[in-house]
């Protein structure tokens, strides 16, 4: 197959919602259609053994949420197709950020019942500024949920995006009967408790058919018949143009539990979705056809699997074709480097590939060459954007709880804030490690895993800190003064740049005032806001 037909057939996609939504769920099911695995995983049940595909770090199965981005690819169709599965818990947005860095289009999950949550609305939010494309998934329509109607108000209001039915319900919880699929002029009938793969289809060209009546009722057809009219007539028709473009956004009505609208939004996704798209970087505009090389990682994640103590970093393809021991440059450590074994994921499930494609996600095994945002390329010098680390809200000193495993928890604190989740400080007065996170359940996570797979256990301390400020000063005397003033309060990070931890924002401001030279950033994203002592 051509290079340029490899890319047109390519479909990278994020998953994203609030917390049990049934992000994960919808997941698995496409991942059924997919053929790449054979049962569905039970997220939520203890009582089944069996968990959910993309959730394989332990403490997923234990908790039935998703802390940490998944890579799937399958084909389908003729496609190949490159899943996302990120974390709907706030506490672990950052990961999901990042993640949508790599995304060329994105599925939002919204409960029925629930309508849109807080933590959808600030992924989205990110979405619309990056202009990406959108379809919205409307799940659990087995149960009672809000009118669809008032549904779609609701995320045109607070999603800020204009949207288009291309699927409309039949009914809802124990009368839902099915729903009209009103991009491929057809009828899916409902089976409650159905573990097929496809529902019952009935084409229907003509609403108006009488077969319409005889399939659902006629007191159901009819009032599908205007509700489909005020549809048509409300919502603007759907232009593939205009979505590719983030302007307006496909949605879909299902229940991913009982398989249903879920091979519909397949369907139409693989019709509609981008195939991989152009990528800003700081010195020009990659684009997927070019011949050379280029990628960036956007995750790294230690310890994939826990007997052999892997750590693998996940570059994004953007352009060229990547092949297996081949040399490429490593921009930032100005050196070449060759992978014998770039790996291709089902979940947990790893092979090794010999090459790959633009949309295409790749795990490279790391001995620690890596951190997030890093390029690779045929030897160009290019930096993409996009992939910052934001000032934490929650800090906490980390002790360790057992003197005979020091250089176990050394190296595992060192490892397990590689993966971005969290953020390490080294006080400067003192010497003891810092970590910040942006919610209190990393904390619980990183113990957990420092504790099961580095074999280090840690108690925590709190440390009263208002923002992490990365600091930058062009006059270099100012620089000094202030950090001469502020010592207590300053920090190194992970990668050597001098950080003020601010007690509260009148600090800041006062500080602002009083060395009016200094920049203070409250992202880590800054090649060209480095500070001038490092």
């Amino acid at each position: 197959m051509k290079f340029e037909e490899e890319i047109g057939r390519r479909r990278t996609f994020a998953i994203i919602s609030h917390p049990d939504a049934g992000k994960t769920t919808l997941t698995e099911k496409l991942l059924l259609y997919g053929g790449a695995i054979n049962v569905a995983g039970a997220v939520k049940s203890n009582k089944i053994k069996k968990t959910a595909t993309s959730d394989f770090m332990e403490i997923e199965r234990q908790r039935g949420i998703s802390v940490a981005t998944s890579v799937m690819g399958f084909e389908y169709l003729g496609k190949k197709i490159n899943i996302l599965d990120t974390p709907g818990h706030q506490d672990f947005a950052e990961d999901t950020f990042r993640t949508l860095t790599a995304a060329d289009s994105v599925i939002v999950v919204i409960d029925v019942a629930k309508g849109v949550e807080p933590q959808t609305e600030k992924l989205v939010k990110v979405c619309r500024m990056r202009k990406t494309p959108i379809i919205v998934f409307i799940n659990k329509l087995d149960r009672i949920g809000k009118d669809a109607f008032d549904l779609l108000d609701e995320i045109e209001g607070k999603l800020g995006i204009k949207v288009r039915p291309l699927t409309w319900p039949i009914g809802m919880g124990p009368d839902l009967k099915g729903v009209y699929n009103l991009y491929e002029k057809s009828l899916i009938l409902y089976t409650p408790n159905s573990t097929e793969r496809v529902s019952e289809t009935v084409a229907i060209s003509d609403i108006s058919d009488s077969e319409l009546d005889r399939q659902i009722g006629e007191e159901e057809a009819e009032m599908l018949r205007e509700e489909v009219d005020l549809v048509e007539s409300v919502y603007p028709e759907f232009d593939r143009s205009v979505y590719l473009d983030g302007a307006i956004s496909p949605v879909f009505f299902g229940s991913a539990i009982n398989t249903f609208g879920v091979q519909e939004l397949l369907h139409c996704f693989l019709d509609i979705a981008p195939s991989p798209l152009p990528k800003e970087s700081e010195e020009r505009v990659v684009d997927p056809y070019e011949d050379k090389f280029t990628g960036f990682i956007f995750k790294i994640h230690a310890n994939m699997d826990p007997k052999h103590r892997d750590r693998l970093a996940f570059v994004k393809i953007v352009s060229g074709k990547f092949h297996r021991n081949t040399n490429y440059k490593h921009i930032r450590l100005d050196r070449n480097i060759k992978f014998s074994s770039p790996t291709a994921f089902m979940a947990e499930k790893k092979s090794i590939v010999e090459e790959a494609f633009p949309g295409d996600i790749v795990g490279l095994h790391d001995t620690g060459n890596f951190k997030i945002g890093d390029t690779l390329t045929e030897g160009e010098v290019i930096h993409y954007k996009g992939i910052p680390s934001f000032s934490p809200e929650m800090f906490r000193y980390v002790n360790n709880a057992d003197p005979m495993k020091s250089k176990q928890l050394a190296k595992g604190v060192d490892q397990l804030m590689d993966e971005g989740v969290a953020q390490l400080f080294v006080m400067k007065t003192t010497g003891r490690k810092l970590i910040g996170t942006v919610g209190a359940l990393q904390f619980e996570v990183i113990q957990y895993r420092l504790k099961h797979e580095y074999g280090a256990s840690c108690t925590y301390e709190n440390h009263n800190v208002y923002k992490a400020c990365w600091i930058s000063c062009a006059d270099k005397e100012q620089l000094e003064e202030f950090k001469k003033v502020k010592y207590r309060s300053m920090a190194i990070d992970k990668f050597g740049r001098d950080v003020f931890l601010a007690d509260s924002a009148f600090t800041i401001q006062m500080a602002e005032q009083k060395f009016p030279e200094v920049k203070f950033h409250f992202t880590s994203e800054f090649e060209d806001q480095k500070s001038e002592s490092v």
